[in-house]
C-alpha cells in the first residue's frame, strides 16, 4: 500500500481499495477526539492553508475543526475576491500555491474551475487536498460518506446504493471513482439535462462498476441499502458565486425524499444520506425518521478530514 504521507488527496479514482480501508481505520481511531469534543496535539507544529475560491460551509469548516481537533493552527481564504487571486489581478494558481507553501503544510483548495487541485499539485511542495474543483470531483466528501456507511451498516461490500440528483455534480462522480473498489450496485437517478456525464461513465466501465440509470426515485428506492442525494437544483460550479436570488425551479416530485416514500417503499434499515445543503428535496419531516443519517454524516465529515490531516502529515502513518 502506498505511503498517505506528504500525499495529495485530488480524486478517488487514484486510490485502491486497501487505500480506503487504511483511512477508515485511521478515523476510527481519531474519532473519539472529535465525539468526546476534545483536542489532542498530534498536529501541534502544523497549519492548514484554506484556500476557498467557491463559498463553503462543511468542507472549509470541517477541515479547519479537524485541524484544531488535532492540535494545529488554521489560515486562509474563504472568498477570493478578498486576495489577489481573485481581485483585478487574477493571480495564477501557480504563484498563488506558490506562496501558500511558505504558510502552512498542507493546502486545502476548493475552485470553480475543473482541475484547479491538480494543477495547484504540480506547483506546490507541501500536499494538496482537493475541497472541490467545478463540475469534477470531491473526495473527501465521498471518503465521509463511505465511512458513515461503514459505521452505520458495519461493511461496505454487498450494498446497493441509489444516488439521486445532478449527475453533473462533483460528489457523483466522486461516488462512482469509491464504488469502482467495492461489490456495490448503484442506480443513478436524475432529470433530463442532468445525466452523467458520458467521461465518467466510460470510467466506470472501465473500471467494472456494475451501475445504470433509472428515471423515477420511486422505480428504485425499494432495493436499497443506501440512497444518497444531492439537489436537482444547482448553482453554476463554473463560476466562483452563483448569486440568483431565489428565483430558481424546485425538484420535480421523481426526484423528492418524502417520508411518505421512505415508509411505504424502503428498506426499514435502508439509510439515507445527504451532504448538504438542500433545497426541497428532502423535506424537514424526513429528519427525525430513522432513514436519515446526515447528521451523522456531518460528524464524519470533521473525522474524517482528521484522518486525512493526520495522514498527509505523518502523524498517523
Amino acid at each position: 500500500m502506498r505511503s498517505f504521507l506528504g500525499r495529495d488527496i485530488l480524486s478517488l479514482k487514484d486510490f485502491e481499495r486497501n487505500e480506503f480501508f487504511r483511512i477508515f481505520e485511521v478515523a476510527e481511531h481519531l474519532e473519539p477526539i472529535a465525539r468526546n469534543r476534545r483536542n489532542t496535539d498530534i498536529l501541534k507544529e502544523k497549519t492548514l492553508v484554506t484556500a476557498f475560491y467557491q463559498p463553503s460551509t462543511r468542507t472549509r469548516l470541517a477541515h479547519e475543526s479537524a485541524m484544531l481537533r488535532l492540535g494545529g493552527q488554521v489560515t486562509g481564504f474563504s472568498d477570493a475576491k478578498m486576495t489577489r487571486a481573485g481581485d483585478f489581478y487574477q493571480e495564477s494558481i501557480k504563484d498563488t500555491v506558490k506562496m501558500l507553501e511558505f504558510y502552512g503544510d498542507v493546502i486545502v483548495m476548493r475552485h470553480f474551475q475543473l482541475g484547479a487541485p491538480h494543477e495547484a499539485a504540480k506547483w506546490a511542495s507541501i500536499p494538496i487536498i482537493n475541497g472541490g474543483d467545478g463540475w469534477g470531483e470531491h473526495p473527501t466528501q465521498i471518503l465521509t460518506d463511505m465511512y458513515t456507511v461503514l459505521r452505520e451498516k458495519g461493511q461496505i461490500d454487498g450494498l446497493r446504493w441509489v444516488a439521486v440528483g445532478d449527475m453533473r455534480m462533483r460528489t457523483m462522480h466522486s461516488l462512482g471513482h469509491a464504488l469502482t473498489q467495492f461489490d456495490c450496485p448503484i442506480t443513478f437517478v436524475a432529470p433530463p439535462g442532468m445525466e452523467m456525464p458520458e467521461n465518467y461513465s466510460d470510467d466506470f466501465t472501465s473500471m467494472g462498476l456494475d451501475f445504470g440509470f433509472a428515471d423515477h426515485v420511486g422505480d428504485v428506492i425499494a432495493d436499497a441499502d443506501v440512497i444518497l442525494v444531492e439537489p436537482t437544483v444547482q448553482p453554476d460550479y463554473t463560476k466562483s458565486r452563483d448569486d440568483r436570488d431565489g428565483d430558481v425551479d424546485m425538484t420535480p416530485e421523481n426526484y423528492k425524499i418524502t417520508k411518505d416514500l421512505l415508509v411505504n417503499k424502503a428498506k426499514s434499515d435502508a439509510i439515507l444520506l445527504h451532504s448538504l445543503p438542500r433545497m426541497d428535496e428532502i423535506p424537514p419531516d424526513v429528519d427525525i425518521t430513522r432513514w436519515s443519517r446526515y447528521w451523522q454524516e456531518a460528524f464524519n465529515g470533521v473525522v474524517m478530514r482528521m484522518a486525512l490531516l493526520a495522514s498527509v502529515l505523518g502523524a498517523m502513518e
